[in-house]
């Protein structure tokens, strides 16, 4: 078991270094579709108001990339609005302290026990379960989180345990599309 939380643990870290860097790479040159959208999700037809469904009616959501070719989205997390990076290299859905707050998520001291290591140093996560992870009409109950300590993560990764428990994830023409 404690292979599995520091093999966890590892894809944070990767995660966090690639975020933190990432803003010091050249952007490259965005497509129109990329210029024309942005990090929010594609709007959908007018007739669909704000839900895309796909194929077999299954709950469907675009995301458009920004200009690096990244996908954000803004779930609501346990019923609040927190913006995220779409991480498909993070294990686990990673969540600053601070953004885990606004979730009313409080991991005691003692839960800080998963060893992380990150370009400053190893530190200790908390291994949480969120109760609600949605974004537009997708919806998971109990997904499986990380909580970094406070001033450790920047923002809020929407790792692999919500985007596994997806029917689908294709990206195709500078959008992410996510089917449930």
């Amino acid at each position: 078991m404690l292979k599995i939380a520091f093999g966890a643990a590892l894809m944070i870290v990767a995660s966090v270094v690639a975020v933190r860097f990432a803003g010091n790479l050249p952007a490259r040159p965005a497509s129109p579709m990329a210029q024309a959208a942005s990090a929010q999700a594609v709007a959908p037809p007018a007739a669909s108001k704000g839900q895309l469904h796909g194929s077999y009616g299954r709950a469907t959501v675009v995301l458009a990339a920004d200009p690096r070719g990244h996908f954000s989205a803004e779930p609501s997390i346990n019923g609040v609005k927190i913006r995220t990076l779409v991480d498909t290299g993070a294990s686990v859905v990673a969540m600053s302290s601070e953004d885990a707050q606004r979730a009313g998520v409080f991991p005691a001291g003692a839960d800080f026990q998963i060893p992380v290591s990150t370009a400053n140093g190893v530190v200790k996560a908390a291994a949480v379960r969120l109760r609600e992870v949605r974004i537009d009409n997708i919806v998971l109950r109990d997904v499986e989180a990380m909580v970094m300590p406070q001033g450790r993560l920047g923002g809020t990764l929407l790792g692999m345990s919500f985007l596994r428990r997806l029917t689908g994830m294709e990206v195709s023409d500078g959008r992410l599309i996510l089917t449930q």
